[in-house]
């Protein structure tokens, strides 16, 4: 099953528990995969491409996944 809603920098903070200006620093610093989705200049990605993002980070301590 592919989850194709969109995540902005709150969503994918919510998910990781982290601010959202860290996510928005994770960006900045190349540590983000890029946008699936740039909308009036605003960034998104899909919810499985955070997924698959959190579970390859290294220091990856069992996020949840919802």
């Amino acid at each position: 099953m592919t989850d194709r809603r969109l995540w902005s920098y709150k969503e994918i903070a919510a998910h990781i528990r982290v601010q959202p200006d860290t996510v928005r620093s994770y960006r900045k610093h190349g540590l983000l995969p890029p946008p699936d989705h740039v909308e009036s200049g605003k960034p998104y990605w899909y919810a499985d491409t955070v997924r698959a993002w959190v579970a390859s980070r290294p220091g990856n301590r069992g996020r949840r996944d919802d």
